[in-house]
């Protein structure tokens, strides 16, 4: 197949940037590409909301920045910073355009939430599925436009470059071009290629590295993993973001059930196993601090009690408006026996979002030509050490609008590249034992969550780092002598990343903002970003 416009993922960022070159260039062709269905996507799980400065006498566009800097610990780009939250608002009123509902007070102001780090209230949100809502709105938007293919059920396997001419490419290889990408079909399963113009990367995260995490099960860190393959920049995967509130299950591994931090916006109260109020030990800005430092209070309490989780105390709460602004919240926790009026909620941090990923500029230009990344799989410089609350729908519509602008004139100048070989699976089998693949990933995600998760240091990070090493040559092996599937493809997509994180995170000699090491409780005077 070939194609103008290529999108590797359904989320917010790449539905964003799809449906404005569609609009862009109705005689070309974009093909949006997803390995599951439409709509199963990390926006799809956001529930807080987006941050957003739109009531200018009570914010301002100055707050939203300081806080954005505080919440990034000394890491973020301030230029990048400042063209986030000062085209959000235009942003946010075109998807408002396209359908998108954000609660409503009885005036018809938005009714606007507070979260962890923000000086004020700034939160728009759709009762406590925002992102659900979100993505609705640009499926529809999208589905509208008669140019737009959508390619469901494909895992893309790698990005085609000069290397699979032929040409030998190190990360030093200047001017590495992207021609578009191999896919395993995984209704045919066939192995296909898709030439493209302009590729654009929107894969989302990697939570699915941790043994429990807040991420679908998507969330494999494909678009990263694929970058670094490709000699592409990878930059700050050691901060990790763990959401502080996850709901706590016993015995549930995989993706955990996230309770917004909008519930602690709205006064709901952190306690130990003894029933202290913790938080106000921790940071002045008790359960409200950022959540980098709300992560580390509640895994210190555990480690303090012995427990597996800590409580949220939602019994203050009118039930009525509990009701009203958190209804999922509300009957999932009921649905496991806790009401929430007359029992505490047992949370504990899972991991939640990536602040690093594929190194762009200020358009969303990759390091590899004709190669674009926005959302979670790509590090702008927003976010720098500990993302702000809400501020990731934001980032990616902003993003995703650079991309378009961007793309919008180089578009008529870049010629499909001919002469693309197919995929060489020759020499290949069957997988003998699907064990060996469910094995290397129950190892993974414990080495991961036991090694390289809220607290660090230099000891666990090297033997996370050697039982990595031996995981990639069992893997790599696999990889060269079976055929493919999305089970093995996922697995190699994350151990690269989580030698991506450990890498990173050995690198770093200090502690700031996500990344804690005890090794080096205080920061360096040098603050840098760690490309890889």
């Amino acid at each position: 197949m070939q194609t103008d416009f290529l999108v590797i993922g359904s989320g917010i960022a790449g539905l964003t940037y799809a449906l404005k070159v569609a609009q862009e260039f109705p005689d070309k062709k974009v093909v949006v590409m997803t390995k599951a269905t439409a709509d199963e996507t990390n926006t799809k799980y956001a529930q807080g909301g987006i941050a957003v400065v739109n009531d200018l006498e009570n914010d301002s566009f100055e707050k939203h920045i300081e806080d954005t800097l505080i919440a990034g610990d000394g890491l973020c780009n301030e230029k990048v910073v400042e063209i986030v939250v000062k085209e959000g608002p235009d942003r946010v009123n075109e998807i408002i355009e396209w359908g998108a509902r954000f609660d409503k007070e009885k005036d018809g102001d938005y009714k606007l939430g507070k979260e962890g780090g923000h000086s004020e209230y700034r939160i728009l949100h759709h009762k406590d599925v925002t992102g659900k809502e979100m993505e609705r709105a640009l499926i529809d938007a999208v589905a509208a436009q008669k140019n737009i293919e959508f390619i469901k059920h494909c895992f893309v396997i790698d990005i085609i470059t000069q290397h699979h001419l032929g040409y030998l490419i190190t990360k030093s290889t200047p001017d590495i071009e992207c021609y578009g990408v191999y896919v395993l079909n995984l209704e045919t399963n066939r192995i296909e290629k898709i030439v493209a113009k302009i590729t654009l990367l929107a894969t989302g995260g990697n939570g699915q590295v941790y043994r429990t995490t807040t991420n679908p099960s998507i969330a494999t860190g494909d678009g990263v993993a694929m970058v670094y393959r490709a000699k592409g920049r990878i930059e700050n995967m050691e901060f990790i973001q763990f959401h502080p509130t996850a709901l706590f299950e016993p015995g549930l591994k995989g993706q955990a059930f996230l309770i917004t931090e909008a519930v602690r916006g709205d006064g709901g109260i952190l306690r130990n196993k003894n029933g202290e109020a913790f938080m106000e030990k921790y940071d002045p800005r008790k359960d409200l601090a950022p959540r980098d430092i709300v992560a580390r209070a509640i895994d210190s309490e555990m480690k303090k009690t012995g427990t597996e989780h800590v409580w949220l105390d939602c019994r203050h709460f009118s039930k009525e408006k509990f009701i009203e602004h958190f209804p999922n919240i509300y009957e999932k926790c009921l649905s496991i026996g806790i009401d929430i009026t007359k029992y505490m909620i047992p949370v504990a941090p899972a991991a939640h979002y990536s602040c690093g990923g594929i190194k762009t500029d200020e358009w969303g230009r990759s390091s590899v030509k004709n190669l674009y990344a926005c959302g979670e799989c790509s590090s702008t410089g927003l976010h720098g050490a500990n993302r702000l609350a809400s501020n990731s729908l934001l980032e990616a519509m902003v993003f995703a609008h650079r991309c378009f602008i961007d793309v919008k004139e180089k578009v008529r100048s870049v010629e499909i590249k001919e002469n693309i070989p197919d995929w060489n699976a020759r020499g290949t089998a069957e997988p003998k034992e699907m064990i060996l693949i469910t094995q290397s990933l129950k190892e993974l995600q414990l080495v991961m969550s036991d090694y390289v998760g809220i607290v660090r240091n230099d000891v666990r990070l090297q033997r996370a780092m050697r039982r990595l090493d031996l995981l990639w040559e069992e893997t790599e092996q696999l990889y060269q002598s079976t055929s493919l599937s999305t089970q093995l493809m996922e697995l190699r997509n994350m151990i690269t990343v989580g030698y991506l994180i450990v890498k990173g995170a050995a690198f770093r000699k200090e502690s700031r903002g996500l990344h804690f090491n005890t090794d080096y409780p205080g920061q360096s005077e040098l603050v840098q970003n760690i490309v890889l």
